[in-house]
């Protein structure tokens, strides 16, 4: 049987296909393992729901733009395919900058130019270029969705730690307590910790988290 109609006959969630969705989310996470797309995971992560909104935008610009990169790759020539990846990944930001503003416009002003940032994201320009221009629509479309939860899991870790000790709650529920009425842990003296809302606290927490993954990491590799 030749090597084209084993591709074809193989699986949709064969194990190499689903090794593209999940390697991103652990073993070969795009911020903590290739240390990509770090400037937002500093930026936006003050809290959990603006960490969630950035992380579907990227995943949906991630799946996609590999998937319409993927279909035109044979089509791309290859001194102008740089620009046409760029041109890709800009119509899908300016959709999804559009969707928010005109259904989360609050979330949208939070989160202000760090959308549009998401064109110069060297996770999705790195997809574009290392997976989505050698492999097919399928197999690329996976690698999208892997490396974008990679990514926005990332993101929602980061902004659970500072928002809820930076400001006590999570998605704006307070989990404290009341700090007006001194309820719960309030009223046993704890006070928030301003220092988690400034952006060297999320450099901080993404370097212990890097740092917790690689030494995961390297503890397979020696048992291996």
């Amino acid at each position: 049987m030749s090597e084209d109609k084993k591709t074809k006959s193989e699986p949709l969630f064969s194990k190499k296909n689903r090794k593209l969705i999940t390697d991103p989310l652990t073993d070969n996470n795009p911020v903590t393992v290739q240390v990509l797309g770090i400037c937002s995971a500093l930026a936006i992560t003050v809290q959990v729901e603006q960490a969630l909104v950035m992380g579907a935008a990227v995943i949906f610009v991630l799946v996609l733009g590999n998937l319409i990169i993927s279909l035109l790759r044979n089509l791309i020539p290859s001194r102008i395919r740089i620009i046409v990846q760029l041109v890709v990944v800009a119509s899908l930001v300016i959709i999804v900058n559009e969707i928010l503003k005109a259904f989360m416009p609050d979330v949208s002003e939070k989160l202000s130019v760090f959308v549009g940032l998401i064109i110069t994201n060297c996770i999705i320009m790195g997809r574009f270029e290392a997976f989505a221009m050698g492999n097919k629509p399928w197999p690329s479309v996976l690698d999208g969705l892997g490396n974008g939860l990679g990514y926005t899991i990332l993101l929602i870790l980061v902004a659970i730690a500072r928002e809820l000790f930076g400001s006590g709650s999570i998605l704006g529920a307070q989990v404290f307590g009341d700090s007006l009425n001194e309820t719960g842990l309030y009223a046993l003296g704890y006070e928030n910790n301003n220092l988690m809302i400034l952006p060297p606290m999320a450099l901080i927490i993404v370097g212990i988290i890097i740092w917790i993954q690689r030494l995961k990491n390297k503890a397979l590799i020696e048992d291996h």
